[in-house]
C-alpha cells in the first residue's frame, strides 16, 4: 500500500487525531477514536474494528491493511505530537467506535454494570478482565470514564474491539437486565450481604461502584442483593479493578 508522506503539524489528518485524543464530544461527534501501537492495531484488524486511518514512523513495518485505508508516514517528531503517550510505539490509527447505545434485548446472561467509575484506567482494566473471564458486557451508568478515552483504550489491551460497552442510565440498565431475565446485584455491604461465592452468579449482572464513594444509593434502590467480597478485617475495600476481577471469577467458577 502505497504511504503519502505528511511533514506539517498542521495536517488536518493529525489535527483530527489530536482532537480525538483530547475531547469526548469530539469523539461522539465522528464516531471513532485514535489508539497507538502495534500490538493494538494488530487486534484492531484481528476483529474488523472498521479501520479509518494509520499513521506511522518512517520506515515502520506494518501488517497488511483492508483497501480503504489512508497511510501517513510522519516524521518522529509528528508522530510524537498525535500519540497519547510520552514514548510512542511507531504508529496510531483511527478507528470507528461501536454501538454505545444498548441494544432493546441484551443477549447472553453476565454483565457488569459500572456505576461512576471515573478512572478509565480502571474502566480499561475491568473490560480487558471481563472480556478474558466471558462477560457478555460491559454496562457504563452514572458518569462513568468515557470508554474511547486513550486510556482506557489502552487499558483494554484490545478487549475494545471484542467485547461490547453500552453507556446508560441505572433505570434503563435494570429495566433491560429484568426483561431478559437476569438478577442484578451490586458489591456493597447492606443488611441482605451474601458472601460473593454463596450467591449463583453464572447467570447476573452485578454493580460495581465509583473508586471513592463505592455503590451509590440510586444503584443499591434496583439491585435484588448485595454481595460482599470476603478479606480481612483489617482491610476496608478492594479497588474497583480489583473488586471487578473478583467478581468476574466467581461469574465464570462454575463453568
Amino acid at each position: 500500500m502505497e504511504r503519502e508522506v505528511i511533514t506539517s503539524r498542521a495536517n488536518p489528518l493529525l489535527a483530527r487525531v489530536r482532537r480525538l485524543n483530547s475531547r469526548r464530544s469530539f469523539r461522539r461527534e465522528e464516531g471513532a477514536f485514535a489508539a497507538e501501537g502495534p500490538k493494538l492495531l494488530a487486534e484492531a484488524l484481528r476483529w474488523g474494528c472498521g479501520l479509518e486511518a494509520v499513521i506511522c514512523a518512517a520506515g515502520a513495518d506494518l501488517p497488511e491493511l483492508p483497501g480503504g485505508v489512508r497511510l501517513a508516514e510522519v516524521p518522529d517528531s509528528l508522530l510524537a505530537s498525535v500519540a497519547d503517550t510520552e514514548s510512542p510505539q511507531g504508529v496510531v490509527f483511527i478507528c470507528r467506535g461501536g454501538a454505545l447505545a444498548p441494544p432493546a434485548e441484551l443477549a447472553g446472561g453476565r454483565y457488569l454494570l459500572l456505576d461512576g467509575v471515573q478512572d478509565p484506567g480502571n474502566v480499561g482494566t475491568i473490560w480487558r478482565t471481563a472480556d478474558a473471564f466471558g462477560a457478555d458486557g460491559l454496562i457504563l451508568c452514572n458518569g462513568c470514564a468515557d470508554p474511547w478515552n486513550p486510556k482506557t483504550v489502552r487499558a483494554t489491551m484490545g478487549a475494545v474491539f471484542r467485547l461490547p460497552v453500552y453507556e446508560t442510565g441505572l433505570e434503563r440498565a435494570a429495566q433491560l437486565l429484568e426483561r431478559a431475565g437476569i438478577p442484578l446485584y451490586a458489591a456493597a455491604l447492606r443488611e441482605d450481604t451474601r458472601d460473593v461465592r454463596a450467591i449463583p452468579l453464572e447467570r447476573a449482572a452485578v454493580i460495581i461502584g465509583s473508586e471513592g464513594r463505592g455503590v451509590s444509593p440510586e444503584a443499591l434502590a434496583l439491585c435484588r442483593k448485595t454481595v460482599r467480597i470476603p478479606m480481612r478485617a483489617r482491610c476496608e475495600s478492594l479497588n474497583a479493578a480489583a473488586a471487578a476481577a473478583v467478581v468476574l471469577w466467581e461469574m465464570a467458577r462454575n463453568d
